[in-house]
């Protein structure tokens, strides 16, 4: 029989500096529960660096007491385990009431750097929100999220972190059954758009104003010197956006299921599901398998993000001025700024990619050209913009290059502009090619070898693909001797077409 859910007593569990303020807030912002305890919680993955930035001791994590913390069998002290509730808009369709459905927020600690960080446990169990699913999750999901997160992480995206990965010795049933597994995620907040829906969608406005007040103070302080904080925090919420979008597709990435309760109002990425990086670039590409329209395709995350900002905008109008003529006014203003914001950072972040150094007219034309290259000709996204990391100036040897385009004559058309630009920058060919590698990854989590050692991990309980992927992809922009094999896109029998979200 699982243990009961119990505060631990014996010092060591005490070794997590909880300093909560989400549980401050009024009820009617969560419920408080305890993780349901499962049957056998056994550690499979400890981030031990993240460990100790969060200020926590690995070796008690380790321990066969923080694997009953890890899989919420003991509440440690000083936790405040509850549910958050939020609303949202799922597939652009309205849920008044969503909620951590299979999530337990243990508590608040601030890291090394002085950074609040929230401790949540994926997977723990029912609560009010789960709407009759069994608030658990499978050991596969789980371990991609782990793997995708702190690649991305890795990436210098800005993103949760996954810290363990407890197997529950449970079984869950989707389609099969399957063993069970539960994530510590570490966030900045977990606080999501479809929090302040949540609110707004029962004329709160009390409610609206604490938790713009609790966003402002622990994510965007500065604010409270700005004459009007909430619509100046729906503007810094904007230009996170902005850019986190823009570094999101300068990797490749596709989120998978961009809904008002995906978007975290901190700008991190949350809730990696049936997320995937593209192979052949095509701005169209889909991978979840519930994407049948491709609302969350590659090339819709801008849009979507200011679709979702907009919803954001609507919830903050009482905040924003009393009279509601003057909110809308003054919100659609910042709103509409999203497309341009966007656009300059996605410029940004392709010129960097293409070694273009400062941006400048025409830059936006010459990243666009290349896309269009690469769609027409079936290329590569990642190999293609690290192998243009290795071309010279001169435009000679572009034979690796141009072999990963089916009809190479589209690259040809483009580079010599590329080249011009280059002449034009006048950076030396060595430093621009070491700050090209320097953004241009070497080893994406590519879907063929995420799923390979996924299930070598739940089939076979073979944890060594799993962990020489990890390796690679905690260094992805340095090529690492023996590990080619990473570099590689699939071959046709190995494709992975269609990705699940596993709850």
């Amino acid at each position: 029989m699982a243990e009961a859910a119990s505060q631990d007593a014996t010092g060591g569990a005490s070794l997590f500096p909880f300093d909560n303020t989400y549980a401050r807030l009024p009820e009617r912002f969560f419920t408080k529960l305890d993780p349901t305890p499962v049957q056998a919680p056994n550690l499979l993955l400890l981030n031990e660096e993240l460990a100790r930035e969060l200020g926590l001791d690995p070796a008690f994590l380790r321990s066969a007491e923080g694997a009953q913390v890890l899989g919420g069998n003991r509440i440690p002290e000083g936790a405040e385990p509850l549910a958050m509730a939020y609303a949202g808009h799922q597939f652009g369709g309205w849920v008044p009431q969503l909620g951590d459905g299979r999530a337990v927020l243990l508590g608040e600690v601030v890291d090394r750097n002085g950074v609040r960080r929230d401790i949540q446990l994926k997977g723990s169990g029912p609560t009010p929100y789960s709407r009759m699913g069994d608030g658990r999750a499978a050991l596969g999901p789980v371990l991609r999220e782990y793997i995708v997160s702190e690649a991305m992480a890795a990436f210098g995206i800005p993103t949760t972190r996954s810290l363990a990965v407890v197997t529950t010795g449970e079984a869950v049933f989707r389609e099969r059954a399957l063993p069970g597994g539960i994530l510590t995620r570490i966030a900045r907040s977990h606080i999501r758009v479809g929090t302040f829906q949540f609110f707004a969608a029962r004329r709160d406005t009390e409610a609206l104003r604490l938790l713009a007040d609790h966003v402002i103070d622990r994510h965007y302080p500065d604010l409270r010197q700005a004459g009007n904080p909430y619509s100046a925090l729906l503007d810094a919420v904007a230009g996170r956006q902005a850019e986190l979008i823009a570094a999101w597709m300068s990797v490749g990435f596709i989120h998978g299921v961009m809904n008002t309760d995906n978007m975290s109002v901190a700008g991190d990425t949350i809730d990696y599901g049936p997320c995937a990086f593209m192979d052949t670039y095509h701005p169209g590409t889909v991978y979840s398998s519930i994407d049948h329209g491709g609302r969350y395709a590659y090339g819709n995350q801008p849009g979507i993000a200011h679709w979702n900002l907009a919803c954001l905008a609507q919830c903050l109008l009482p905040l924003i001025d009393e009279s509601e003529e003057k909110a809308l006014e003054a919100a659609q203003e910042i709103i509409n700024t999203f497309p341009d914001r966007f656009r300059a950072a996605h410029t940004r972040r392709f010129a960097a990619k293409l070694g273009l150094g400062t941006v400048r007219d025409g830059d936006a034309d010459l990243i666009d050209g290349l896309l269009k290259a690469m769609e027409e000709g079936k290329a590569d996204f990642t190999l293609t913009f690290r192998g243009l990391s290795d071309l010279s100036g001169e435009g000679t040897a572009d034979g690796a290059v141009r072999g990963l385009f089916e009809e190479p004559a589209a690259f040809d058309a483009w580079a010599p502009a590329w080249r011009a630009r280059l002449a034009e920058a006048g950076r030396d060919d060595t430093a621009r090619q070491a700050a090209m590698r320097a953004i241009n990854p070497v080893y994406i989590p590519r879907n063929h070898q995420v799923e390979a050692a996924l299930n070598a991990a739940v089939e076979n309980n073979d944890l060594e693909p799993l962990h020489d992927l990890r390796a690679v992809l905690q260094t992805p922009f340095e090529a690492q001797a023996g590990q080619e094999r990473y570099e590689l896109p699939p071959r046709p029998e190995e494709e992975v077409k269609a990705t699940f979200c596993g709850t």
